[in-house]
């Protein structure tokens, strides 16, 4: 398929050799690409030299980006009594047990994030049929299974990040929005870049990030230097 002018027009502004740059210039790069009708996402994309296989070797956090996503995220959380009080006080769009685990049993899944009190697991343990292929099973390791739940709900309402590598060993997030300021773009990417640099785990051996890029959501990717 022929690549179109705004295609070529943007690949011309690539450095040609795909030469990975720093931050601030790969900002820079993706930030001369011709604008679209609407405030595109900015992503970023780490290759990672880890066997997804080995249980030791999975790369999953979550974190809060110094400038947000640009982006509030629907939350739901399982909790009762002054928990509960506490997830509706922070903001969440759904707070309840057994009415909201039926609810989700049914198949609704119309939120971004799903929270969990710790004594709430027996009753979300069920769901992971329907949770666990969206990615929105809760999880300790994820900081979704908690006993903070008004700061856990407001973190996730500013735009906290969860991550988990892929089959392929590729790790996935949204950095931002295209209309950021390029400092903030800059301090959001390599705030998530030295979180994950400092999530090599003991058994990898050799060089544990292999490659980053950035992109939008209409753009190509640009390179970047960790």
């Amino acid at each position: 398929m022929p690549l179109s002018k705004r295609m070529r027009a943007m690949l011309a502004k690539k450095p040609q050799a795909e030469t990975a740059l720093p931050i601030p210039e790969a900002v820079a790069v993706l930030k001369s690409f011709p604008p679209t009708k609407f405030d595109q996402t900015v992503e970023i994309h780490i290759r990672l030299g880890i066997d997804p296989k080995q249980a030791d070797q999975i790369i999953r956090g979550s974190l809060v980006l110094p400038h947000g996503i640009g982006k509030s995220k629907r939350v739901v959380v399982f909790a009762k009594g002054a928990l509960a009080d506490d997830a509706r006080a922070a903001g969440a769009e759904e707070v309840g047990a057994d009415d909201l685990a039926k609810k989700i049993k049914e198949g609704w899944t119309d939120f971004d994030v799903c929270i969990a009190a710790p004594d709430m697991m027996g009753l979300v343990g069920p769901l992971g049929k329907v949770l666990g292929p969206r990615g929105l099973m809760p999880s300790p390791r994820a900081g979704t299974v908690t006993a903070d739940i008004s700061k856990t709900v407001k973190e996730y309402k500013a735009g906290k990040v969860e991550f988990r590598n892929d089959p392929t060993g590729i790790v996935h997030a949204v950095v931002g929005k295209a209309s950021f300021d390029s400092a903030k773009l800059a301090d959001n990417i390599r705030a998530f870049i030295d979180f994950v640099l400092a999530m090599q785990p003991a058994s990898v051996r050799g060089q544990f990030v292999k490659s980053i890029s950035i992109c939008a959501t209409m753009t190509p990717g640009v390179m970047v230097a960790a």
